[in-house]
């Protein structure tokens, strides 16, 4: 009697994490920087839920940028599921959720920590690469730790529904009534940047970030179109110089040209300060319009191709290095 064949090996589905990084490669290959725009005063800016205008903080801005340019739209309103299905609204059929990180907070007995989560002030990314976690002891005796759920949301281009046109407007009009003119965006993004205790020097046609010396050097003000580009040249640097020694110690070894271990660690040290450059261009208003990095985008693919979750490694030193710069504010959305 012939043995029973073997039954073939499930071939476990993606997940929104490796979903995402395939669009993203997909999207660097075609010669695009899918998280940088201009900030537009005039119309919408931040990426804020749909009924209620909360934002959405951390790293969630560069996710739901990259689900902005996914699903062509301009609008940066967003809902869940069942809080649209709430208002009378249902995705369009074939439309797909953006996939954003909410933080849960919990508490427990001593010793005792969920399958996955992560103790309080970690961050999902590495603690999900360690496979381990630290416990803080509450003030009660027991332990606290912050786990990250996938949040899957819609943007408004992907809903409908009878009621939809009316919610969009009420939330343009909303956040029109909240934005701030140029000069004093400028001006405030000015004294943040300025007041970073890392020294800038303005002169030359070049922009970079020198770790030696620990200082940042500037084209003229004069050299940029637009003071909005000045200000998000130097987020960049900014960003870069959060990795020094004395700091946050990322690796700045690297540099453009080199191989092997050399070339990753600058496209990974390059796409941090991308990235963080978007979440400080979101704060402090000013957008992530940049000088085309093009010659970063093959390294960027090959780092990601190389694993998949690196892109949320690099979105937590992003969010770390932006919050050096510039800390969030206490409320928000996730």
């Amino acid at each position: 009697m012939a043995p029973a064949a073997r039954p073939r090996s499930a071939v476990a589905p993606a997940t929104p994490e490796e979903k995402l990084v395939a669009a993203l490669i997909a999207q660097l290959e075609a010669g695009t920087t899918p998280w940088r725009r201009e900030w537009d005063a005039a119309g919408p800016g931040h990426h804020v839920n749909l009924f209620s205008g909360r934002r959405y903080r951390g790293a969630n801005p560069v996710l739901l940028g990259l689900g902005l340019h996914r699903c062509g739209s301009a609008l940066p309103y967003w809902c869940g599921y069942v809080e649209a299905r709430a208002h009378g609204l249902v995705p369009r059929r074939g439309s797909k959720a953006v996939h954003v990180l909410r933080p849960q907070l919990h508490q427990g007995g001593e010793g005792r920590l969920a399958a996955g989560a992560q103790a309080e002030g970690t961050d999902p990314a590495t603690a999900n690469t360690a496979n381990t976690a630290r416990t803080d002891t509450a003030p009660e005796g027991g332990c606290r730790w912050v786990s990250y759920r996938p949040l899957p949301l819609f943007n408004v281009a992907d809903l409908e529904g009878e009621g939809l046109p009316a919610l969009v407007q009420a939330r343009r009009q909303a956040e029109g009534a909240q934005a701030r003119p140029e000069p004093q965006r400028l001006a405030a993004a000015e004294t943040v940047l300025a007041a970073w205790p890392v020294p800038v020097g303005f002169a030359g046609d070049r922009a970079c970030y020198l770790p030696g010396p620990d200082r940042i050097r500037l084209p003229e003000r004069s050299a940029f179109h637009r003071p909005a580009a000045l200000y998000a040249t130097w987020a960049h640097e900014a960003i870069h110089s959060t990795g020094h020694r004395s700091r946050l110690a990322r690796d700045l070894s690297g540099g453009m040209g080199s191989g092997g271990d050399g070339g990753r660690a600058y496209a990974r040290e390059e796409l941090v300060a991308e990235l963080g450059a978007v979440l400080l261009g979101d704060r402090l208003e000013i957008g992530s319009a940049m000088a085309n990095h093009a010659a970063y985008l093959g390294g960027w693919i090959a780092l990601l191709r190389e694993s998949p979750r690196v892109l949320l490694q690099v979105l937590s030193d992003a969010r770390k290095a932006a919050d050096l710069i510039c800390p969030e504010p206490a409320d928000g959305a996730g």
